[in-house]
């Protein structure tokens, strides 16, 4: 793991120092990789001749409290003409099959692995369906069939819809986290021209070509994207896919992340009377929650666009949109809505979402997929390892969707450093070695935010070369404070936000 840290720089940046204080930090702070999930059920049996040109019924129970069915069937004698198809009833109806064609699917009530049909998932007797058409004469075939259950608020153990990570290693990811498409109010024009709800894979075509790692797909209150998700993601197998919705209400609106389970949007009705209520709901579900673009207007211009949720407990909040499509700067950014809530003691990430509703816009349109990038330190590209490196604020925003600008940022005293989002114990009187590294920043320069005030980093403040390095000290207080950086264009345009490292918190 250390080896993929410093790896990162080599590929990426030759001429910056990184800190073996830092790569160790890193390395630390990863949790260990994902283990191999072990099914709640092995089913085995045998097919014979006697079983040729039949269906073999393999009967299993599914208990209470399972919201995700998924299946594994392997089976021996393929090479002596032995043949077995693919197939579920539930309890109650038929849900697909898949002949010869796959060895493993999932059953959701929102998504399933095509040749096979969403819907609920019910306690009960379900059967494994076994078509036999071909069993060479005297042969004996066994079959294996692995079944896995998922629970109500189970985090998934890699991804939702891949079995394994897109990419292994550590290092910064780029990502899209709030788009739309034909299952809310994305549109694009149709082959004939005419203004049409615009098709999920357009969305993902476009952050494929944008060069971008990672995306979620964040139609309003409903959950039916995720079925068309879990069909693109073996063939777009470089893109990892996140499971998210938009939670559309009348006083503001928030992403959810990392759950494909239902979340009632219904907010000051007798179903969801409180924010509290709703945020019960995510927090049973293990998911991440996102206030979205709070700098917007609200009421009759835009209703609910603005964050004017009452007696909201940011306490409970992780993420705040900070910046949304080409709302950087300015009274229509969220910085300053975020950057409250870090004066008030919550320690809140900062990220960026294009909130994209039409796929086919042009890269440098202000709209664009991908513009904003969020950029993630993540132990490996799968949805459970970005998601936990958002929670640790390990993030920083690139603006305008650059595909190479980045940075780290990093504090450090009596031996002990920590990367944006960490925490910093620093006595009164201590001295904290700040050390920000750039790459593709030619000409930017550097802001220092100290608990809301910008101040200029070092003496040198303006970076040179495709790789930089800056440093700075600060004497601590002993009080709490937060820090971070901003990097801006010679015109002003901010580039980079950084997300914050707390000190004393």
């Amino acid at each position: 793991m250390l080896k993929t840290v410093f790896s990162y720089f080599a590929k990426n940046g030759s001429g910056v120092r990184a800190s073996v204080a830092w790569a160790l930090l890193v390395v630390a702070s990863l949790a260990s990789g994902a283990q191999e999930q072990r099914p709640d059920l092995v089913l085995r049996g045998a097919i014979t001749e006697a079983n040729r040109e039949t269906y073999v019924e393999v009967p299993f129970t599914v208990p209470d409290g399972v919201v995700r069915v998924s299946v594994e069937f392997s089976y021996t004698e393929h090479e002596h003409q032995t043949t077995v198809d693919l197939g579920l009833f539930d309890g109650e109806r038929f849900r697909g099959w898949s002949g010869g064609n796959k060895n493993a699917f999932t059953i959701s009530e929102t998504d399933a692995t095509p040749s096979y049909l969403p819907g609920p998932v019910r306690p009960g007797v379900w059967k494994l369906i076994l078509g036999v058409p071909s069993v060479g004469k005297g042969v004996r075939s066994e079959y294996v069939s692995k079944v896995f259950f998922g629970r109500a608020g189970q985090v998934a153990g890699v991804s939702t819809f891949e079995s394994a990570p897109v990419r292994e290693g550590a290092g910064w990811y780029r990502g899209d986290l709030h788009m739309h498409d034909a299952h809310s109010d994305g549109s694009c024009m149709s082959q004939a021209g005419k203004k049409v709800p615009c098709p999920l894979y357009k969305t993902v075509e476009a952050a494929v070509a944008r060069g971008l790692d990672f995306i979620a797909i964040t139609d309003h209150n409903t959950i039916s994207h995720f079925d068309a998700e879990r069909e693109l993601a073996p063939y777009f197998d470089k893109l990892l896919f996140i499971s998210g919705r938009e939670i559309t209400t009348f006083q503001g609106h928030a992403n959810v992340y990392g759950t494909t389970e239902f979340i009632d949007f219904r907010l000051t009705s007798k179903y969801v009377p409180t924010f509290s209520s709703l945020l019960d709901q995510v927090e049973k579900k293990n998911a991440l929650i996102s206030i979205n673009h709070p700098g917007l207007p609200t009421g009759s211009e835009c209703m609910g666009c603005g964050w004017s949720v009452k007696d909201t407990d940011f306490s409970r909040v992780h993420v705040i949109e900070a910046i949304n499509g080409d709302n950087a700067d300015g009274p229509l950014a969220g910085v300053s809505f975020w950057q409250k809530r870090l004066n008030e003691g919550h320690r809140v990430t900062a990220i960026g979402g294009s909130d994209n509703h039409n796929a086919t816009y042009p890269p440098d349109h202000e709209a664009a997929i991908g513009r904003p990038t969020t950029v993630v330190y993540a132990e490996n590209l799968s949805e459970k390892a970005i998601l936990d490196g958002i929670r640790a604020g390990h993030v920083f925003v690139d603006a305008q969707g650059s595909r190479d600008r980045a940075i780290t940022f990093t504090a450090e005293t009596g031996g002990k450093t920590a990367m944006m989002g960490d925490a910093l114990n620093a006595p009164a009187g201590a001295h904290i070695h700040l050390v920000l590294t750039a790459e593709h920043l030619d000409g930017a320069h550097v802001e220092l935010v100290r608990d809301g005030e910008l101040t200029a980093f070092g003496g040198r403040p303006v970076l040179d070369g495709e790789q930089a390095m800056r440093e700075a000290e600060v004497v601590s207080d002993g009080k709490r404070h937060w820090l971070r950086v901003n990097v801006r264009a010679q015109d002003g345009g901010l580039l980079i936000l950084g997300n914050a490292v707390y000190v004393n918190f």
